[in-house]
């Protein structure tokens, strides 16, 4: 009678369950077609699941422990339970089994009740995700009793048999039938996100790190993101795997200097403009800063940015991927941020603040800054640049980037030049061929002036013989590499920092001096989560001798420095600059100096006023370590 029951009432919910998560699948295909392997992602799914989220959840042993606990429990006890629905399993094996799965749920549940009760991190959402661990005990303490009973033979009174099983089916309700709006439909939303994913590359069983923007079909009806039917299916369903665990929230580079931009309410308003007649009164987290929750409405066939989000929430984002690093679920940020700032730009020309005259400038003279293309080497006169086109041929060339015409940037890029011409590199520069590589026009949603640049850049480097580039931008690092291959472009992209090791190693470059002082380094977003190249910065700050100590937030979850996106050309204000709290986590160090490697970075951490570190390029300080001795 027991085994009846209590399979009779998981059977149906779970039931219950499979059509709502069908009913709700509806909203997904509202979005745009997608070209998704599907079988592929079946079979990668347990990898991806069991590898590459556990990695990230992992981050914090704790999380890690009480989710193995809960998930294992609950699907083993799901599938035993089902299993009890056929009479020869009903034996005291199969109950004790089940006991095990609901003892380690219970487990699990209890530590899922300290998180969310006592500890209550700030950036935990509430609401209907308060009752989680309500559901969790109910179903597995409840359950628990009555499986232990049934393996002792049955010795509880029948009426509290049938009281526990109530009180359990309670519990599986609330979990199960939580894929429709309740904390755990990540569970189910997760996995078909994991295997619908719109970057598969990403896993470890693809290519691993893919982080490069795709290409823009110019020719579309639409160009961009309006609605939220304007974005891809998988997308959509991407946006409803967000379990509202606060995790970019407080990776957030904008939230944390209080511009108004929360990368989790972000992605809840897109799920709440799913619904017809959407409002967001119903979150109970954190909104964007400066910003009351409860205003938003929209709905799928509606505008976003407006009704459902803030302009100021769209153009506050630096493109940092530190939202993306840290999400569990692996939901794609910056993906959706970038493809609703094409509409803005692209359709409806609602670039704000300075970044709309930038462009203007950028269109007419290929550089943002509307300087001539010939003046791009005026700071190297004394150094008489080798030019490929007079050269011929060359090993490395030398791609400057745009940071050529700021002063800040000119004075690491002649240590560079220096430093080649010391190690005997033989090396050469495009000079006026070599036009901006677009990244900013493609972060603030002007793709196709990107696209334009792009095609001219292959054109041109594509016309000339050279074995490799070398550049100290990782922006143009990045967008060379990998943008710039659907373009046409497949040659070796290096960052300086990696050279300059290598020139170290093989003893073309000595090291002369040791430096006194400390230093702490400081990973540029675009060559770390990016390109994932955390270990040569810092292998050749080591190599030339430095007492090298960490910021708390480094590597691959390093904090921006706020120079990327085109953030500080949109002037959206908060309540600090992002430059300003990045430098606070230098300070913390005691280190003397904080070394960049990107000149955006040097020059947003040089633009930081009152007492701090000192700001060098790493290039400076290989410079510094290797002058011969007089």
């Amino acid at each position: 009678m027991i085994a009846t029951t209590l399979s009779a009432i998981v059977i149906a919910t779970l039931a219950a369950g499979l059509l709502l998560a069908l009913v709700q699948a509806r909203r997904w295909r509202a979005g745009r077609a997608a070209d998704v392997d599907i079988v592929a992602g079946l079979r990668a799914l347990p990898r991806r699941y069991l590898v590459d989220v556990h990695e990230v959840v992992a981050r914090n042993s704790f999380n890690s422990r009480f989710h193995a606990l809960t998930a294992g429990g609950f699907l083993a006890s799901l599938v035993l339970i089902v299993a009890l629905a056929v009479p020869p399993l009903r034996h005291g094996a199969v109950w004790g089994l089940l006991s095990l799965a609901l003892a380690a749920m219970l487990a699990g549940g209890l530590m899922v009740g300290w998180r969310r009760r006592v500890e209550r991190p700030a950036e935990l959402s509430g609401g209907r995700f308060s009752r989680l661990p309500f559901a969790l005990l109910a179903y597995a303490a409840a359950f628990l009793a009555v499986a232990l009973d049934q393996a002792a033979g049955g010795v509880l009174p029948g009426w509290l048999s049938l009281a526990l099983v109530l009180v359990g089916a309670w519990g599986c309700a609330e979990l199960v039938l939580g894929v429709w709006k309740g904390p755990l439909k990540h569970a189910i939303h997760g996995a078909l996100h994991l295997v619908a994913h719109p970057r598969p590359l990403r896993f470890r069983d693809g290519a691993g790190r893919d982080s490069a923007i795709r290409p823009l079909d110019l020719e579309a009806p639409r160009l961009g993101a309006e609605r939220p039917v304007d974005f891809d299916w998988n997308r959509l369903l991407g946006f409803d795997a967000c379990v509202q665990c606060g995790r970019c929230e407080t990776a957030c580079p904008a939230y944390a200097a209080g511009l108004p931009l929360n990368p989790k309410k972000l992605i809840q308003d897109l799920v709440t403009a799913l619904d017809e007649d959407a409002t967001d009164r119903s979150y109970a987290g954190h909104g964007h800063p400066g910003r009351p929750v409860g205003n938003a409405h929209g709905g799928p066939a509606e505008p976003v940015i407006g009704p459902t989000v803030h302009p100021d929430t769209l153009w506050a984002c630096t493109t940092c991927r530190a939202c993306v690093q840290e999400c569990p679920m692996m939901i794609e940020h910056v993906d959706a941020v970038v493809d609703l700032r094409r509409f803005q730009t692209l359709e409806l020309g609602a670039t704000p603040g300075k970044a709309a005259g930038m462009l203007e400038e950028l269109r007419a003279t290929d550089n943002p800054g509307g300087r001539p293309l010939s003046r791009r080497l005026d700071w190297a006169v004394d150094l008489d640049l080798p030019v490929l086109a007079d050269k011929g041929e060359c090993d490395v060339l030398l791609w400057l980037g745009d940071g050529a015409f700021e002063l800040r940037t000119q004075r690491s890029l002649r240590a560079l030049v220096r430093l080649l011409r010391r190690a005997g590199v033989d090396f050469a520069v495009l000079g006026a061929e070599e036009l901006d590589c677009g990244d900013v026009a493609r972060r603030l949603g002007d793709e196709a002036t990107f696209q334009d640049l792009a095609r001219r850049n292959v054109t041109t480097l594509r016309r000339h013989r050279f074995d490799r580039i070398v550049t100290a931008d990782p922006h143009a690092l990045h967008t060379l590499r990998n943008e710039y291959r659907p373009f046409g472009l497949d040659v070796p992209v290096v960052h300086h920092t990696a050279f300059l090791l290598d020139l170290l190693r093989e003893g073309r470059l000595t090291v002369e001096t040791r430096l006194p002082d400390s230093v702490t380094y400081h990973d540029p977003c675009y060559l770390g989560r990016y390109n994932g190249e955390i270990e040569a910065p810092r292998d050749l700050l080591d190599a030339i001798g430095v007492v090298r100590v960490e910021m708390e937030r480094s590597g691959l979850r390093s904090s921006c420095c706020g120079g990327g996106g085109g953030a500080p050309l949109t002037d959206v204000a908060g309540e600090r600059r992002i430059p300003d709290v990045r430098m606070d986590h230098a300070r913390a160090t005691g280190a003397a100096t904080v070394a960049v490697a990107c000149p955006n970075c040097a020059l947003m951490l040089e633009g930081v006023v009152g007492p701090r570190p000192q700001v060098a390029e790493i290039a400076e300080l290989v410079l510094a370590a290797t002058e011969p001795r007089p």
